[in-house]
């Protein structure tokens, strides 16, 4: 995940650097509001952290302008902890807004939710091999070819593509898929498990959803059988 911080202290832009790097982060630093629009147009991070108070142009007209044309979540720092300055740079596009100073464990933890609020939003086409499953439309291809699921076979379509190459137990699925208090028993899983595998071997097609005895299933490579 790339992070582009925005602040006119250099001394915030190296420690922010630092730690978010030592994070697992890829930080990429501006210490103005003009360099710091272009950078964000430019290499598109995957979040912003934002100073307020800057010369020039501040981060409240950085904000305005990024939105123009972005919806990167904004994550806005400033010394002013008003109402009213809060609800200012939340309704200019802000996303979050964290007073300095402020603990970098915070600080943290702020960026976390927003980079998980984000993720959850954009959907995904899960993909193994030749086939794939859009999480938006719900649908399924394999070799091209659409594959016409019901809502049970879905949801095990997209365990098993959420978890390739490992093995899930008969519990694990049925908890996930029919629910904790379910009373559904494991003849039930063997009978969806063998609908879902005609559907995805049609036409020829190698067998991806392999059976571990006495365990449960493993979605992988037909060759790894």
């Amino acid at each position: 995940m790339r992070i582009l911080v925005i602040d006119d202290d250099r001394k915030i832009t190296a420690a922010l650097r630092r730690g978010l790097t030592y994070n697992g982060f890829e930080v990429d630093v501006a210490n103005a509001g003009a360099e710091g629009l272009a950078r964000a147009r430019a290499s598109k991070p995957d979040l912003v952290v934002l100073d307020i108070l800057m010369p020039g142009l501040n981060g409240l007209d950085v904000t305005r302008q990024l939105r123009e044309d972005s919806d990167v979540p904004i994550l806005m720092l400033t010394a002013r902890d008003a109402l009213e300055d809060r609800v200012l740079g939340l309704e200019t596009g802000a996303d979050d807004y964290l007073v300095k100073p402020f603990a970098f464990a915070e600080l943290l933890a702020r960026i976390r939710a927003l980079l998980r609020r984000r993720q959850a939003e954009q959907p995904i086409v899960l993909q193994f091999e030749d086939l794939e499953l859009d999480t938006a439309t719900h649908e399924a291809r394999r070799r091209g070819h659409p594959i016409a699921l019901t809502a049970k076979e879905y949801e095990l379509l997209e365990m098993f593509l959420r978890n390739p190459r490992r093995v899930l137990t008969r519990e694990q699925i049925l908890e996930r898929v029919w629910g904790f208090d379910s009373e559904v028993d494991t003849h039930v899983l063997e009978v969806y498990v063998g609908y879902l595998r005609q559907k995805l071997e049609a036409g020829g097609a190698p067998r991806v959803i392999q059976t571990v005895r006495g365990v449960g299933y493993m979605l992988r490579e037909p060759s790894a059988g």
